[in-house]
């Protein structure tokens, strides 16, 4: 089945380069092999649809064009489907490389390798590998959250959507509805920062505490989108990325090694703990609670209340 409908879109394609005019419907049905097979005008309709819009998805610029008599034709001009030649230097391929391999472990790396094989096919010189290891350490990141690639789409596609999330400090989900901006990666987690329409103002959710299916909604977004970089500002702010104070915790000696590299000073301590002092931003507490019972908090007693209220919802399930 796949030979076959590659083989027809071939087909297709070649229909549409090839002619000077506009082909109809009937032309085109006429002109190839498995569109004469279809058993019925609709069965044709739906497959001509379909293959059309893979065309494009693939990146082949069909016209339509109606004619005088109102019948519509369709051809895809060489010109409108010819790239300028490609010239990337090693760098430049290593770093299209890199990026292929950092979404190995997501539902993109067959988008990212499909591109790969465009470019090789228009003009990627075959001396470079985008896929030759350039040091010893291979960069990835993981997806593992089934909410992340709806919420992709749905940021691609401007569409509003309804999730269930838990806050850290609650015990049950809420529904949310959401105008999707972006997603970032942190410390290993993706968020999503978009503009919450039940509390009128933006907001950033961690994929892993959405629950239950991403469902998608009509409608245009209600609110404007900031720029890439006010994005990725606001997802670093609600992360902890921006620190403004300084907290001190004691950390179990030979535990905690992220918090150590945050860390601004450090004294060991007799007991089997160190103190430490690191940057104190929005999130932390969310933070720190992922290290249990290695950390204690001694100050600021606002961290401490927010890190003790986390752990007494997590204990509550």
């Amino acid at each position: 089945m796949a030979i076959a409908k590659a083989e027809r879109l071939m087909n297709l394609a070649l229909c549409l380069l090839g002619t000077r005019r506009p082909l109809s419907k009937r032309e085109l049905r006429e002109s190839i092999e498995a569109y004469l097979e279809a058993g019925s005008d609709d069965s044709f309709n739906r497959m001509f649809e379909r293959d059309k819009d893979d065309l494009r998805e693939l990146g082949l610029v069909i016209e339509t064009v109606e004619n005088l008599d109102g019948d519509v034709g369709y051809l895809a001009r060489r010109d409108s489907n010819r790239l300028p030649p490609i010239t990337l230097d090693a760098e430049e391929a290593a770093a299209l490389g890199l990026a292929a391999k950092v979404w190995q472990q997501a539902r993109l790396a067959g988008a990212a390798s499909g591109a790969l094989q465009k470019l090789r096919a228009a003009g990627l010189p075959e001396d470079v590998d985008p896929y030759e290891a350039h040091g010893a350490l291979e960069p990835r990141i993981p997806v593992h959250e089934a909410a992340f690639e709806p919420l992709m789409l749905a940021c691609r596609d401007r569409r509003p959507v309804v999730f269930d999330y838990r806050k850290a400090t609650a015990a049950r989900p809420e529904q949310r509805h959401v105008e999707p901006w972006a997603l970032e990666c942190w410390r290993g987690h993706w968020y999503l920062a978009g503009w919450d329409r039940d509390r009128g103002a933006e907001r950033v959710f961690r994929l892993s505490r959405i629950t239950g299916k991403v469902r998608s909604r009509s409608g245009r977004f209600t609110a404007e989108i900031p720029d890439v970089v006010t994005v990725r500002e606001t997802v670093a702010s609600w992360a902890g990325e921006n620190a403004d104070r300084s907290a001190l915790i004691r950390l179990r000696t030979d535990a905690g090694y992220p918090l150590r590299a945050k860390a601004t000073a450090v004294r060991e301590l007799d007991d089997g703990w160190d103190e430490l002092e690191i940057p104190y931003g929005h999130g932390l507490d969310a933070w720190l609670v992922e290290f249990g019972p290695d950390v204690v908090v001694l100050e600021p007693a606002e961290l401490r209340a927010d890190v003790v209220d986390r752990l007494r919802a997590v204990a509550k399930g």
